[in-house]
């Protein structure tokens, strides 16, 4: 649907999470009797959750741990981890830098030069720990890391940044063929991320083994600020989970969906699963945990870009363990804690067994769903506020 936004000029009218709803059907299920069970390429997961590729988000101790718990946890190649051999300093650092100054000193920290060695050993760390581990490069790095992390017994290699098409044009430096790549990588390959159709089916068709859906929906990220970039990501994950469903109807093979970024709280994952998503990747949620990195801190992966920075530092706190973020039992009532038991509750009132039949529930456009007859909550929420 497009609306006119002036002469000759339409605009596509798209949703997020705070646009839409899910509609209860007929037959209700026991929520300890759902599936919540996923799979990327050869690679199966109790729980279709991925922890974001951030340095505030995910150290190998916390991607041992988020594998534990039946999820996978990315570890960023560009990140402090693989830049210094005492990352915990450098985290201090950045923690306990003021605001205003906190882009220019993540900058200044990660001028330092990526250390090959050091992106074998973070592996070996994880896998000795857990068994599963995946990494995060750009497209730039992604052919340069790939054999050393194929050597270190890497489970996934995600290629990652703000926008990734399969068509790259540039006339100063040789683009990533990404065709090539995933044809000889010999591991899965997830590819992000992208927002249309047309990308994802074309990404899809390159070789990806998932995709990443989402640009500048991030707590931590500015890029829609900065450039103006961006979908809705219910919308946007609508979109490539039709180029999936086309893909697999051609050929049979099923690529997942990711969406990545913009769940505040479990309900928006669980609207992200009925918009088409296959897995969901989360970075904030995770921030709050008392094994996270970050220590309540979470800064964007384009934070540290020389020239234009598209993310900044952000404080959510630290509230709970991972468990009970991902498993519970809640202590509080905002959604942010046992992800898992409310994805259960949901897809059991919806009546849906198993992610494939959580992408077929009903959606309604309900543009005042968090507000209808929530008056006295908005005023605790405001009394709240004006006592801190």
């Amino acid at each position: 649907m497009a609306m006119w936004i002036g002469v000759n000029r339409r605009a596509r009218v798209c949703y997020g999470f705070d646009d839409i709803s899910l509609v209860p059907g007929d037959v209700t299920i026991n929520p300890e009797e759902v599936d919540l069970s996923a799979s990327i390429g050869n690679l199966k997961l109790k729980i279709p959750i991925l922890a974001a590729a951030m340095d505030g988000v995910v150290d190998t101790k916390f991607a041992i741990e988020f594998a534990k718990q039946g999820g996978l946890a990315a570890l960023n190649l560009m990140g402090i981890y693989t830049r210094y051999k005492d990352p915990y300093e450098i985290l201090d650092q950045i923690i306990k830098s003021p605001y205003e100054k906190s882009t220019a000193l993540i900058q200044s920290i990660y001028r330092e030069p990526i250390k090959e060695n050091l992106i074998g050993e973070r592996i070996s760390e994880i896998k000795k720990g857990c068994g599963l581990c995946s990494v995060s490069s750009i497209p730039m790095h992604a052919e340069r890391f790939l054999g050393i992390c194929k050597e270190a017994g890497v489970d996934i290699f995600i290629i990652q940044s703000t926008v990734t098409t399969a068509k790259h044009l540039s006339t100063t430096y040789k683009p990533l063929d990404i065709p090539s790549f995933c044809k000889s990588a010999g591991i899965p390959v997830i590819i992000g991320n992208c927002v249309t159709f047309d990308v994802a089916l074309e990404l899809i068709e390159a070789g990806a083994s998932g995709i990443l859906v989402g640009i500048g929906p991030g707590a931590a990220c500015t890029s829609r600020q900065v450039l103006g970039l961006g979908v809705p990501q219910v919308t946007a994950t609508a979109d490539c989970a039709a180029a999936r469903d086309l893909y697999y109807k051609k050929t049979g093979k099923y690529i997942p969906m990711i969406t990545d970024g913009g769940m505040v709280s479990s309900g928006d994952i669980c609207k992200a699963f009925a918009a088409g998503a296959d897995t969901v990747m989360i970075g904030s949620a995770f921030v709050k945990a008392v094994e996270s990195p970050g220590k309540g801190f979470h800064w964007g992966m384009a934070t540290s870009d020389e020239n234009l920075p598209r993310g900044t530092r952000i404080s959510v706190g630290v509230s709970c363990t991972l468990k009970e973020i991902l498993y519970g039992p809640a202590k509080v009532d905002d959604g942010s804690q046992n992800l898992i038991g409310a994805m259960k509750l949901s897809m059991g009132s919806l009546g849906v067994r198993n992610i494939k039949e959580m992408q077929t529930v009903e959606i309604a456009v309900t543009p005042s769903i968090k507000t209808e007859g929530k008056i006295y909550q908005s005023f605790l929420k405001a009394m709240s506020h004006k006592e801190k």
